[in-house]
């Protein structure tokens, strides 16, 4: 018995530690050469020197034990921590999303592709009259500087056109539909990409009431939300992309909103309107969009 008893060893027992003095001094180096890392990444960096792979606890207990002190990591809440010997992701809008400066000095000037997609639309060609004075595209990339900034017409910077002519020309083109015919030929582009109808033969269509300003106008009110003001419907097509907006009183139900007639005689209302279908808690109508009569009830489109 005595001789049993001299040859157990002393202390606890149990399985031999994750880490020993060698993982000990090459945690003390890594901690010298980064002092604020993080302890994903002293365990990382301790994987890929040393080949031992522990969690992130072990090391903490290690560092604790061997007497080895961090400093706190420089990060701002919310960021992300480097992987370790990599350059640092940058996430969201970067210098790789902006646009270069157009001919006016700002960047919301159309670039000659965009310029070579939706130009014929404004440019007037071959009929009777005086040239006009300022070039067309001069003149669009005006409207989208002011559209993109929200600024007052009267405040367009000088390396546009005169904000007289600009807005003429503005309230021209939109009376006659002209954005409205660029955004159609954009959406059938990009529906075209997707391999989809340039047409599309289904929509779905939502509503939201707001309330009203002090501004007057038409005005009413909605029972079941209880807001007093106006509605804005949107129609969009199955892949999301916008098809009409309007904006009536808020008392108007989208069901009249979406009757739409394609010329034929004798359409009844039944084949006007389709039933309403619950949709993400949005409301989806089958839409006479086209001639395609047998599609239309599909959402698939």
């Amino acid at each position: 018995m005595a001789a049993k008893a001299q040859t157990e060893q002393p202390g606890r027992p149990g399985r031999r530690p994750s880490l020993n003095a060698g993982h000990a001094a090459v945690l003390r180096a890594i901690t010298r050469e980064q002092p604020r890392s993080s302890l994903d990444e002293v365990t990382r960096e301790l994987f890929r020197r040393a080949g031992v792979q522990v969690s992130t606890v072990t090391v903490r207990k290690a560092l604790r034990e061997a007497g080895i002190e961090r400093l706190k990591p420089l990060r701002r809440s919310g960021e992300r921590a480097a992987v370790q010997g990599a350059a640092p992701a940058r996430y969201g809008y970067t210098a790789a999303h902006r646009r270069s400066d157009g001919p006016s000095g700002m960047n919301t000037d159309l670039t000659d592709a965009e310029w070579a997609l939706v130009g014929d639309l404004f440019e007037r060609g071959g009929q009777r009259g005086a040239p006009p004075r300022y070039e067309r595209r001069r003149m669009v990339n005006a409207c989208c500087y002011a559209l993109r900034t929200g600024c007052a017409w009267r405040l367009l910077p000088k390396t546009f056109p005169p904000w007289p002519a600009t807005y003429k020309c503005f309230s021209r083109w939109a009376g006659a539909g002209v954005f409205e015919a660029m955004h159609d030929r954009l959406r059938q582009q990009w529906r075209d990409r997707m391999g989809r109808a340039p047409d599309p033969t289904a929509a779905v269509i939502d509503s939201q009431s707001t309330r009203s300003t002090a501004q007057g106008g038409n005005t009413g009110f909605d029972a079941g939300k209880k807001v007093k003001g106006r509605k804005r419907h949107l129609v969009v097509d199955t892949l999301g992309l916008l098809l009409a907006v309007t904006v009536s009183v808020v008392s108007r139900f989208d069901g009249p909103m979406i009757e739409i007639d394609d010329g034929r005689p004798g359409l009844s209302e039944h084949e006007k309107r389709f039933g309403r279908r619950d949709v993400g808690g949005g409301q989806a109508f089958g839409v006479l969009l086209g001639t395609n009569h047998a599609a239309m009830p599909s959402l698939t489109c």
